[in-house]
């Protein structure tokens, strides 16, 4: 039996759109498993710096007049500078105790977050004009130009963050001062800094995902929560601190969710849990753990 032309067009459409949420996802996860996976730190304001990439962007375009290219440059940089921040206050004193502590540290930081953007732009949700207009016409959906910009840009960004963690000295250094903070100090590397830096770099990943998403969804004080939830599914079917596996699982569970979307939409919001619930049981650490 063939498949009539209507369920291969909505087939193709959403598997299109599930790779633009996958990006999304791809993206925050590898920042969260950064920070996790180098500092074992559970990071739930990552959402929240989500969030602030994208009010970053609205502001710097809405006060200073500045296009969406320059704070593409400018916004992940200067959350990034809050994240050091936070790490040199707030997170470098619970390294060494329970992981529960940077929990709760990082989630009431997030509220708080939340709670001061809600304050100064309200709840209601911001738009941000696209910055490519126009798209491809491929016959069963109209792609616009800046969501293949995104697709692109993630993939690309991903990758090479990947590999120069993965594959050059920096990342070698990164993984053993946590592993041996003492040994890699006497080679006159300072891992303090190297901890600080990693949280930031991580933040700022955060920050280029909200910068990314502020033409395409509403801007909100909640969005980071809504996206916060299904990314650390994504970390934990990818394999919690696996780079990799933080990246596959992010395109992966983005079409999954699109083409659950297309065939059985009242499942679209739970698919990425239930497949995140099969891998437990089959593979509690992930797919792709670094264990």
């Amino acid at each position: 039996m063939g498949i009539d032309s209507g369920t291969a067009t909505l087939f193709f459409s959403q598997v299109t759109v599930g790779l633009i949420n996958g990006s999304f996802y791809a993206l925050l996860s590898l920042g969260l498993a950064i920070i996790f996976g180098l500092l074992h730190v559970v990071n739930v304001a990552h959402g929240a710096q989500f969030m602030l990439g994208a009010y970053g962007a609205w502001a710097l375009l809405t006060w200073f007049g500045l296009p969406y290219w320059v704070t593409l440059f400018l916004v992940p940089p200067i959350v990034g500078v809050f994240g050091v921040v936070i790490e040199r206050v707030l997170l470098r004193h619970v390294y060494h105790i329970d992981q529960l502590y940077s929990f709760l540290l990082t989630f009431g930081l997030g509220i708080m977050v939340e709670a001061l953007c809600r304050i100064k732009f309200g709840s209601a949700g911001l738009p941000y004009s696209n910055p490519i207009p126009g798209g491809f016409d491929l016959g069963f959906i109209f792609l616009p130009y800046y969501r293949v910009w995104v697709i692109t840009a993630a993939v690309v960004i991903c990758g090479s963050v990947w590999f120069a963690i993965e594959r050059t000295n920096l990342g070698s250094y990164l993984r053993a001062a946590i592993q041996d903070a003492a040994l890699v100090e006497a080679f006159g590397i300072n891992v303090p800094r190297m901890v600080m830096l990693t949280y930031g770099f991580g933040v700022a990943l955060a920050a280029l995902a909200g910068v990314f998403a502020a033409p395409i969804f509403q801007m909100s004080p909640h969005m980071g929560s809504t996206f916060i939830v299904v990314v650390f599914a994504v970390v934990v079917v990818g394999g919690m601190g696996s780079l990799m596996g933080a990246v596959l699982a992010g395109l992966g569970l983005g079409v999954i969710e699109g083409i659950t979307k297309a065939f059985y939409p009242e499942a679209s919001s739970t698919a990425i849990f239930v497949v995140m619930a099969l891998v437990l049981l089959w593979s509690p650490a992930g797919f792709l753990t670094t264990e």
